[in-house]
């Protein structure tokens, strides 16, 4: 359906803003190049007008936390439905990038833009804090169609795509003027973390084992320690790290691993995420929220009022849990950067497997 968004000016009588107009498509890229917050704050630009092969240029490239890449096509005018099967079209190349070819685009894109950093992994960890891994990257891509109006057509394609799991979105921007300074907002057409989670999706022929994997970011903002006492999972510090939780439902089980550590333990959800001043645990001084128990971590207690970096929590009952230093990790077992994935490689059907013996359970 039409999205459409305004903004007023606050003052004695509210006062709707007038609508303006960018003067041209290049001052949309110039802004987001810029600053791709203007998008999202968990994106990172790694190409600029990158050519094709076959003579076609795609206006630009980033590449999320997990790996994913991200085609974005910029259209300052209403869309026709076009532009959806000429973006499908750079995807279909994008696909086949190997990260040799992926670091060299960055490396580009950085020496034109004179970044104080070349090599796309050093970039990857200064942006995210975390190490760039080469099974990870381009192991899945989304579609991001960003202009002033959708026709009907091209949001119709678009929910159609979408509906079938693939990962395409669009974002609708609007200028706006209050005397001389000029404003713009964007709004999505489609839930962001629902196109994430459909990137996440692999395509592959192998069945989901109906086992949901977990990465803890055991740190300053949450603590192991604090999650085999008190069961529960978490993530938080921004969306992308939060809005996976979502996907989980009372009744599923999880294998929680601690990246660059190892598996350490597997339970049952026993409750959908809450933020984390919402989450109460049982102490020796009764049931009291989880910020208020003795607890090793800050889980990100000043965000609590901020709805997309606050801490969101999930209650497990742990089946089997163990301590940090007595971690499970071999050659072969599965991982990702995700809070919560289900993931489809074979790769994951032996980790659990294998995780099961190891703890001895069914």
């Amino acid at each position: 359906m039409p999205i459409e968004h305004a903004i007023w000016r606050i003052d004695e009588s509210p006062q709707r803003l007038a609508e303006s107009t960018l003067r041209t498509e290049q001052e949309l890229e110039n802004m987001i190049v810029a600053d791709i917050r203007i998008l999202d704050d968990q994106w990172m630009l790694i190409g600029r007008q990158v050519t094709t092969p076959y003579n076609k240029v795609i206006d630009l490239l980033a590449i999320d936390i997990s790996g994913s890449l991200v085609i974005i096509e910029l259209k300052k005018r209403k869309t026709s439905r076009e532009v959806v099967a000429q973006a499908i079209d750079y995807a279909s190349w994008v696909k086949t990038l190997d990260a040799e070819y992926i670091a060299n685009l960055y490396k580009k894109f950085s020496n034109d833009h004179k970044l104080p950093l070349e090599s796309l992994d050093e970039a990857f960890y200064h942006k995210f804090g975390i190490k760039l891994e080469e099974d990870e990257l381009n192991s899945s891509h989304q579609i991001v169609v960003v202009t002033s109006e959708l026709d009907s057509s091209t949001e119709r394609i678009i929910q159609y795509l979408n509906d079938l799991k693939v990962p395409i979105n669009a974002a609708k921007f609007r200028v706006f003027k209050d005397k001389d300074t000029r404003y713009i907002s964007r709004v999505w057409f489609i839930d962001p973390a629902e196109t994430q989670e459909h990137a996440m999706m692999p395509r592959s022929p192998e069945a989901w084992n109906r086992e949901y994997y977990v990465s803890f970011g055991h740190n300053q903002g949450r603590h192991w320690d604090d999650a085999r006492q008190y069961g529960f999972i978490s993530g938080g510090g921004g969306r992308w790290y939060s809005q996976t939780l979502n996907q989980l439902k009372e009744g599923d089980r999880v294998w929680v691993n601690i990246p660059h550590i190892g598996y350490v333990g597997v339970g049952i959800v026993e409750s959908r995420m809450v933020k984390v001043d919402k989450f109460k645990v049982k102490t020796e001084k009764g049931e009291v929220p989880l910020l208020q128990a003795p607890i090793n971590a800050s889980y990100h207690r000043k965000w609590v009022d901020d709805e997309d970096r606050a801490e969101y929590v999930v209650r497990v009952r742990w089946i089997k849990q163990i301590p940090l230093e007595e971690a499970k990790s071999e050659l072969g077992f599965f991982g990702n950067q995700n809070t919560v994935c289900k993931p489809t490689t074979p790769k994951w059907n032996h980790t659990v497997n294998r995780l099961k013996e190891i703890f001895d359970i069914e």
